[in-house]
This record gives C-alpha cells, structure tokens and sequence, in this order.
C-alpha cells in the first residue's frame, strides 16, 4: 500500500483521514503542519514534519493531500496544492466509498470526495476541491478547481462553479445557472 502525507492538521483533517481509511488505497505517513508544535497528533497519526521539510519528505513520500478545509478563501489550499505540485508530489483523487461517482463523470486530482456525496454524469469537478458529505453535483455541472462545496449542498443540472467558489451547507441552486464566490449556508440561488 502506497504511503500518503496530509498537509494540514485541523478538523477537515480528521474527516479526510476517516475517508482515506475508509477507502484503503493508501496508508497516512503522518501529518504536516505551519510550525512545529501547531498540531497534536490526530487518531494516533503523529505531525512528521512541517512546510520547511516537504522538499526532504518529497524523497521518501510519492504522494500528499491538502487537508486544510476552505471557507472564506481557497488561498491557502492553493498555496499548498501549487507547492506540493512543484516538489513533483502526486495528489490523487480520495473518494470515499460511501459516495458516488458516476463512471460518465470527471474528478480531477486533489480532491476529495466525502461520505455520502453524490456526483452525476457529465459532472465535472476540478482540481484540489472539497467535495463535503451528502453534497449532490447533478448531470452536467462543472465545479471548477479549488472550491468547496459544503455539507448537504445540492447543484442542479448545468450548473457552472467558478474557481475559488465556496457553496455554504444546505445551500440549493436553480439548473442552468453561473456561480461565484462565497455562497452562505441555506441560500437558494437562482
């Protein structure tokens, strides 16, 4: 089993750890951080290193996942995921194995895709996103890189995410339609 560093130790850590377990493609080497002393360890996965010592932990480790979550801004997921693809890191695609993803439909590398999260044909979603628990992303839609489509999100048919877009828990969008920015929780989008 192929080993995997976690580049982030916060709560979106503890839930992209449980998926990775979940799936079993990969084994977690441990997890880094910003500064040393930042993280404690998480479900007994020890901090290996921080920003300062991906270059070494490039020599031993083939792939990485950014598990620091998005909300107001994707900045630093950004940052990281550019970072980790200077060093010549692989970021795979994580899918839980309670999801769906259609066969007809497009992941990108670096996301991950949660419990319960539904992605239809034709969808297209890009890289480095966060596709949360019990999203939907219906037929058609594109979700471009870097966004974070929260917990219980629905995207109806057609529907194109921008970059950088944050679509709030619970949020329900109108087919068809262009979406941008920082969508609050509960919003009807039409």
């Amino acid at each position: 089993m192929q080993e995997i560093i976690l580049i982030g130790g916060g709560g979106h850590c503890r839930s992209v750890i449980d998926v990775i377990e979940q799936e079993g493609r990969f084994k977690i080497a441990g997890i880094i951080e910003k500064f040393v002393g930042e993280s404690k360890p998480i479900f007994d996965y020890e901090l290996i290193g921080t920003d300062d010592d991906l270059s070494a932990l490039r020599k031993r480790y083939r792939y990485a996942i950014v598990t620091i979550g998005q909300i107001e801004s994707c900045k630093l997921r950004v940052k990281l995921f550019n970072r980790l693809k200077e060093l010549d890191f692989e970021l795979p695609t994580i899918t839980s194995p309670l999801a769906y993803v259609s066969k007809h439909a497009d992941v990108e590398e670096g996301t991950v895709v949660m419990h319960h999260a539904m992605i239809n044909a034709g969808a297209k979603v890009g890289k480095n996103s966060i596709i949360n628990s019990k999203a939907l992303i219906e037929h058609d839609t594109v979700v471009e890189d870097n966004c974070h489509i929260s917990t219980g999100a629905i995207l109806n048919g057609g529907v194109h995410v921008k970059a950088g877009s944050f679509i709030g828990s619970g949020t329900t969008t109108k087919q068809g339609i262009t979406v941008e920015g920082f969508i609050k929780a509960g919003s009807i989008v039409k």
